[in-house]
């Protein structure tokens, strides 16, 4: 019984109370149109029959008198019980001379000389009665009624007066029962949805919102929320997993640098060794402080805040000057640099996000690429994309652990000696999915290969800074 109270003050069943009081109202006014303008037209057949009845008598009376028109009353009023004619002509002192009421109205006839008035038949004593007649006054004083009985249209008005109450009645009983009825189903699930909801804040993240797959308003709304929670919950993996690495690999080199200071502190060198402490102190720092920077972007490029220039610019000339970045590094390794285009042209999208990820694939190329190797970087067009694929000859990444070389801080074991903090990949693809493309990891046998996979006209999502779906969507590993 509580539920009751409760269903009564839920949004769906006042929006049905007041669909259905429109519908109640709309049908009392055409019901009330209707009874107008059936009432009316049986009061104005009623007035037309007796205005018929007055010109035949008067006719009656021109040509043969009150003679005739005696006549003519009787031989009505032995008609009237079909008809429903009421005749009386009365002397001057109302007696009835003809006509089948028993007495002379009491009421006051109006100034048009109509009269609605209650009556007695002269064959059906004590039998009451209403008419609607017209009096008139003849010569002599004899006075004259012409009328109809309108018990019946009496009748029939009463009826549908009743009929209206019972119609007004039942609607707002149906009212009720159909806001009861529509508003509970809706109730139930919003309740679940509800419920739901106190379950994810206590704790249990891993809780979805029941989809029936009838594809309603309440199915689309759960399959969003669904989709939200999925985003959360990957986020919150994504910190915690952020906060375990961060505590894991950093801590190292935090305490190398602390390390390091003490021992400078305990040893009496000179001051060149000071500096030289000092200096590789400083490189640590840096490369701490780079190491944040990037966690920071990639947070901010995932979360969709970050807040860079979309415009359009030549693809072909930012690769040339990221080879051109990196040329010396890769003759200081031995390594051959080579930058090819096939008329890749202008794309829409941050050239400064861009360029950081091609500079990435490419210092990751040529650090794990061996002396006398090949880093290639190339560009083709592919109708509304644009691929951009660098190649080199290193050791590669096995199949099993393609997915998992673009979170932050993982790094394939033979890399671990390597400098860096494992972040390069992760930063790509989220530049990728930044601007709606995808990244792809192939075998170069030997080697990586990476195709970086961009749309030419950046997604409007992604322009903006309005949430783009998860990066796993648009990773995709592939095999030898």
């Amino acid at each position: 019984m509580q539920r009751i109270p409760r269903l009564l003050r839920t949004t769906t069943f006042r929006l049905t109370l007041i669909y259905f009081g429109l519908f109640g109202v709309s049908a009392v006014v055409l019901v009330g149109f209707l009874y107008w303008s059936t009432a009316g037209f049986m009061a104005r057949q009623t007035d037309e029959a007796i205005e018929a009845e007055i010109r035949g008598l008067a006719e009656q009376y021109s040509q043969f008198g009150t003679i005739g028109l005696v006549r003519a009353l009787n031989r009505r009023t032995s008609e009237a019980r079909a008809s429903r004619g009421l005749y009386l002509l009365t002397d001057a002192n109302l007696r009835p001379i003809a006509g089948n009421l028993s007495a002379w109205p009491r009421e006051e006839p109006q100034p048009d000389g109509w009269i609605t008035f209650e009556l007695e038949y002269a064959d059906r004593r004590g039998a009451v009665d209403l008419g609607r007649a017209r009096i008139f006054e003849l010569t002599g004083g004899l006075r004259l009624l012409v009328g109809r009985d309108i018990r019946e249209r009496l009748e029939i008005d009463a009826r549908f007066r009743e009929s209206i109450g019972w119609g007004i009645a039942l609607a707002l009983v149906l009212s009720i029962a159909g806001g009861v009825l529509i508003s509970r189903p809706m109730l139930r699930r919003i309740d679940t949805i509800n419920q739901t909801s106190r379950e994810i804040m206590a704790g249990a993240l891993d809780r979805r919102i029941p989809v029936r797959g009838s594809d309603d308003e309440f199915d689309r709304l759960a399959g969003n929320l669904n989709e939200m929670l999925d985003r959360i919950a990957q986020l919150v993996a994504s910190v915690r997993e952020v906060s375990d690495n961060i505590a894991h690999d950093l801590r190292s080199p935090l305490a190398r640098l602390r390390s390091r200071l003490e021992l400078t502190l305990a040893d009496e060198g000179d001051e060149e060794a000071y500096r030289r402490a000092i200096g590789r102190t400083i490189e640590e720092a840096d490369a701490l402080l780079k190491t944040f920077n990037s966690l920071l972007r990639i947070a901010r490029l995932e979360a969709g805040v970050e807040t860079g220039q979309f415009e359009t610019f030549d693809l072909d000339r930012l690769i040339g000057d990221v080879a051109e970045l990196y040329a010396p590094l890769a003759e200081e390794r031995t390594v051959e640099l080579a930058a090819t285009s096939e008329g890749a042209g202008r794309i829409g999208g941050d050239r400064d996000l861009l360029f950081q990820a091609l500079a990435n694939l490419l210092d990751n190329a040529i650090k794990f690429s061996p002396a006398g190797g090949t880093v290639a970087i190339a560009a083709r067009a592919l109708d509304d994309r644009v691929t951009v694929v660098v190649s080199d000859g290193g050791p590669g990444i096995p199949d099993a652990l393609k997915d998992r070389v673009v979170e932050r801080f993982f790094r394939v074991e033979a890399s671990r000696n390597a400098p860096g903090a494992g972040l390069g990949l992760s930063l790509v693809a989220a530049v990728a999915e930044r601007h709606g493309g995808s990244l792809e990891l192939g075998d170069n046998e030997p080697g990586l290969r990476v195709a970086l996979t961009l749309p030419r006209e950046p997604a409007l999502s992604a322009a903006a800074g309005l949430a783009v779906p998860s990066r796993a969507a648009h990773i995709r590993s592939h095999g030898a």
